[in-house]
């Protein structure tokens, strides 16, 4: 096998620094045309048209770097308490369904490059073939990919019996073809509910579970070709405004890179720190603060938890009262800008980003004080008698320092909300403030780290971006099919109104949450149910709103919601240790939701 690992440390250093490379092209491209516009007061015609081509190739590679690692996200709660031989077969499992979809589309991707060669783009004037063959060569490197890691993580054994049953699968759905051509609208169940929640809850990937389910339905039950899902794929990845995403990703490693979260964190410890449950109250407001520069859960509490659970510790605070409290904050930010859903939401309901930047703030203030209240509850008893206060004198201090790092969030609003930049041109002004601020305020700058962290924002960005991909098919697929009309009809005709909407709107969006995520449920249900909103009255940022926090509630509660997982990750806890705290702080977060939900007001005021 040694020339098989060789070869695969090669193809794999060599994506990684083409994706790399493609992100750091795509920050400069982007600022270049910020930088035009407002420095030079000139405009580069070409520069979204350039961006928009290196985004593809981004979000393809970073797809190929996700499969390599095996980063990819998927639901693992019920595959994790198999034995361990079960649990290993399910891994090839995964691959080999996997390596199945890439089989099925491999010819329509390559055909609908093929048809875009004759199309020309209008500011370079270049085939849109040099953008088109991203998807198929994309494609093929993940193949590749997941052959490789069949042979190194499986052994021949289980290799041969997960390959031979998905193709015996695949045989069989194709052989019964004739039977779902007669069945109608019940294939909708079949596939996009069978197929498709089969292969989530036996740990595939989310991106392929979805890819399999629309690709089954339309291939063996309508008479559209497969090509209709490469395109379907291709407008999901390369909406421009989910460029930012990449962008924002890389922002929030550069933050923790250059200490501008430690410095954030220090002041409101010394500022909280000798009250009853403070530092629970700076873990509340640091994701808070965190969570509007970063816009990755993941990244903002891999910042927060380092630096304040060792000292909560030393309280006498228990690792599942950490845990929990880190969960529920994570929960309680996803509507502070610029959060990756908002920039979602937006991209694929045309609801406008800076409104939602706007007003995603109070909400998240309305369902902190919710925590503050149970951190109140929880700590009333806690002996600070050993807890030495930091004098005035020295928060001051601490408040200088943190000053530039606190300023961030603010100056990527104003550059919105004033039409500086747009949302996705606003995260290269973030990463350059932090830049400077690192090198010349903080002198805390790892340029060895700087490559890693572009290999890593690729990464997490091709597993989203390909998500997105595959529920946009998969969307497409439910809309042809007449089930948005059906949906519509369904809520609309609710007994209570828009009231009514919005409280099963709560229910569907946590379930959907810890099922799916959040970023897939918004792509694949937000076409779906925003004009049902619109056409009862909600606003819908109002209603933007509603659903991210619902989907946080579901994708941070036990016992399915993987952000929970991520948080015991990222603090090194047992997950059962957290069990029982959380529960006071997710009731906490359902009564502000609900709160937000009928006090229309906390999320469209400041409009």
């Amino acid at each position: 096998m040694r020339w098989v690992v060789r070869l695969e440390a090669a193809i794999g250093g060599l994506v990684q620094w083409c994706a790399g490379a493609l992100v750091l092209a795509c920050m400069v491209v982007l600022f270049s045309g910020v930088f035009a516009r407002y420095v030079l007061h000139d405009s580069l015609a070409w520069s979204d048209e350039l961006a928009s081509i290196l985004f593809l190739w981004l979000a393809m590679l970073g797809a190929v770097l996700a499969l390599r690692r095996g980063e990819h996200m998927r639901m693992t709660a019920w595959v994790n308490g198999a034995s361990e031989q079960r649990r290993a077969y399910f891994e090839a499992l995964g691959i080999a369904a996997c390596l199945a979809f890439l089989g099925l589309v491999a010819m329509p991707a390559l055909h609908y490059a093929q048809d875009e060669v004759m199309v020309t783009t209008p500011a370079l004037e270049i085939s849109n073939a040099w953008r088109a063959y991203s998807v198929p060569v994309g494609l093929g490197l993940m193949a590749l990919f997941a052959v490789f890691r069949l042979l190194r993580n499986s052994s021949m054994k289980q290799a041969i019996q997960a390959l031979a049953t998905i193709a015996v699968m695949v045989a069989g759905f194709w052989l019964a073809s004739p039977l779902f051509m007669q069945l109608g609208r019940i294939n909708l169940l079949i596939f996009f509910v069978g197929v498709a929640g089969a292969c989530v809850f036996t740990g595939i990937p989310i991106a392929f579970a979805f890819g399999l389910g629309t690709v089954a339905y339309l291939g063996l039950s309508t008479s559209m070709p497969l090509q209709v899902v490469i395109g379907r794929m291709d407008e999901g990845m390369s909406h421009l405004v989910l460029l930012a995403v990449p962008l924002f990703i890389f922002l929030g490693l550069l933050i923790e890179m250059t200490g501008m979260a430690r410095a954030m964190i220090m002041f409101l410890a010394g500022l909280l720190g000798h009250v009853r449950g403070g530092l629970s109250y700076v873990l509340v407001g640091a994701m808070y603060l965190v969570s509007g520069i970063s816009g990755s859960k993941a990244a903002d509490m891999a910042a927060i938890a380092p630096a304040l659970f060792p000292e909560m510790k030393k309280r006498g605070s228990a690792p599942g009262e950490l845990v929990a409290l880190l969960a529920a904050t994570g929960a309680q930010t996803e509507t502070v800008p610029p959060s990756l859903v908002l920039i979602t939401i937006g991209s694929v309901t045309g609801v406008s980003i800076a409104a939602l930047f706007t007003g995603g703030l109070l909400p998240a203030i309305v369902l902190g004080a919710t925590l503050c209240g149970v951190v109140w509850w929880r700590n009333r008893n806690e002996d600070l008698s050993h807890v030495v206060r930091v004098p005035m004198r020295q928060v001051l201090r601490l408040f200088v320092i943190a000053l530039p790092a606190l300023a961030l969030p603010f100056v990527i609003r104003a550059a919105v909300v004033q039409g500086v930049a747009t949302a996705t041109e606003v995260s290269t002004i973030g990463i350059v403030y932090s830049l400077l601020a690192g090198v010349l305020i903080y002198r805390q700058f790892e340029w060895r780290r700087l490559f890693p962290m572009l290999v890593d924002t690729a990464c997490l960005s091709g597993a989203i971006l390909l998500i997105i991909g595959t529920a946009t098919g998969m969307a497409w697929g439910l809309t042809q099919s007449g089930f948005s009309r059906s949906l519509a009809t369904l809520m609309t005709g609710l007994p209570g109104g828009a009231t009514m909407f919005l409280l099963v709107s709560i229910v569907a969006f946590t379930v959907l949450g810890s099922v799916l995520e959040g970023i897939p449920a918004i792509v694949l249900f937000g076409p779906l149910l925003f004009p049902v909103a619109r056409q009862l009255g909600v606003h819908e940022v109002h209603y933007a709103m509603v659903v991210i926090l619902s989907m946080g509630l579901g994708l941070f509660a036990p016992p399915l919601g993987v952000g929970y997982y991520a948080a015991c990750a990222i603090g090194k806890v047992n997950p059962d240790d957290g069990i029982r705290p959380i529960a006071f702080y997710m009731l906490a977060l359902l009564v502000g939701t609900f709160l937000v939900a009928l006090i229309p007001w906390i999320s469209i005021g400041f409009l």
